[in-house]
């Protein structure tokens, strides 16, 4: 399969589906990948679950912070708000896969291919805002700093990002449907030559992968070095992050592209030649990608609530909710007579 980037479930997948018996007529036999869906429908349900609850709570107060508390924000902020967007975006499609891992699709062919392209553009965006990011505080550190609050050419920069994560979306909406067997699942037609599959799949390492390492890398590893030269600065705490960045960056998305550059080679050269060895492929595709996906959960703790401006944000909501509660109890509590209220004896502040 050349096009199941990004799509949990569906990675294992091939034009007949692993419900079925898939006929490798290169290797004259039947491989019968019934291990692979039992495994499917236990790991990749729970996995989703667990990811869902994590990442919803995490980026919906990265989301609710950023959006309606802090009225003033920075380049960063708006590309960590997008990327917020495009995490709970992400996860949202998750319950779906998980049925389908499960029990097959039944929300027809249209949700099937609206689900794949919404997958397909939250999860590339994702990764280009994190470059974004990177090439931000870069900019901070190693450049004057520029005056504060944000200009068009960042909400430009946004609008770009999320434009290429469409285009690279259009063939999840040209190609999933829902086979014999009810899976919501990429079926290319035969005059598409394996060399064009390869091709969309190759592009999509790049954009997704590739082009965010390289700006992250390059970015971050400036941001380190100039950073050590600096006198008079507490340098461990912002170093320590950075790099915490870089690895779990590489920890959680190298493998699952690793795996998808073999399957796109073999999509061309045809090396995968027993049984065996394609079953191994499908669990590994299923594991890569699971562990890919968990990065949404882990970009609110990597981006915002290591930083010290954000728990100053969340302390003042909650001292706020908190004073707003206690107004609240104090006003139910007022005892009323027959010529209106009483003063209450305690004073509070909002």
């Amino acid at each position: 399969m050349a096009l199941e980037q990004n799509q949990p479930v569906d990675y294992y997948y091939e034009e007949n589906e692993m419900n079925s018996t898939h006929d490798y007529s290169q290797y004259e036999v039947i491989c019968i990948k019934e291990e692979v869906r039992n495994f499917a429908k236990v790991f990749l349900p729970a996995f989703f679950a667990v990811a869902f609850i994590i990442g919803l709570a995490g980026n919906s107060v990265v989301v609710a912070i950023y959006a309606y508390y802090k009225k003033q924000r920075t380049k960063s902020d708006v590309y960590i708000l997008n990327l917020g967007v495009a995490d709970l975006l992400l996860l949202f499609t998750l319950p779906f896969w998980a049925v389908n891992a499960a029990h097959g699709w039944v929300l027809g062919e249209m949700m099937c291919k609206i689900t794949s392209a919404l997958y397909t553009i939250n999860f590339v965006s994702g990764m280009q805002f994190l470059a974004c990011i990177s090439i931000d505080r870069y900019w901070a550190v190693t450049k004057v700093p520029s005056q504060s609050g944000v200009g068009k050419p960042c909400w430009i920069i946004c609008f770009c990002v999320w434009m290429a994560a469409i285009l690279l979306s259009i063939p999840q909406l040209v190609f999933y449907t829902v086979n014999d067997n009810s899976r919501c699942i990429p079926i290319f037609p035969h005059h598409l030559g394996t060399s064009m599959k390869a091709s969309i799949q190759m592009l999509e390492i790049c954009i997704g992968f590739v082009v965010p390492f390289l700006f992250m890398g390059v970015c971050y590893f400036i941001t380190a070095r100039t950073l050590l030269k600096m006198p008079n600065i507490k340098k461990s705490r912002p170093l320590k992050v950075l790099l915490t960045v870089v690895i779990v960056f590489i920890v959680t998305q190298l493998p699952y592209n690793i795996v998808k550059f073999c399957r796109a080679i073999d999509i061309i050269y045809s090396l995968i030649t027993d049984c065996d060895m394609s079953k191994r492929m499908d669990v590994a595709i299923q594991i890569t990608e699971s562990i890919a996906l968990f990065h949404s959960c882990l970009n609110p703790v990597l981006y915002v609530f290591m930083g010290a401006s954000f728990k100053n944000y969340i302390m003042k909501v909650a001292k706020k909710y908190g004073s707003w509660r206690r107004h609240r109890q104090n006003v139910e509590e007022i005892p009323f007579d027959s010529e209106g209220p009483t003063e209450p004896t305690s004073s509070f502040t909002i």
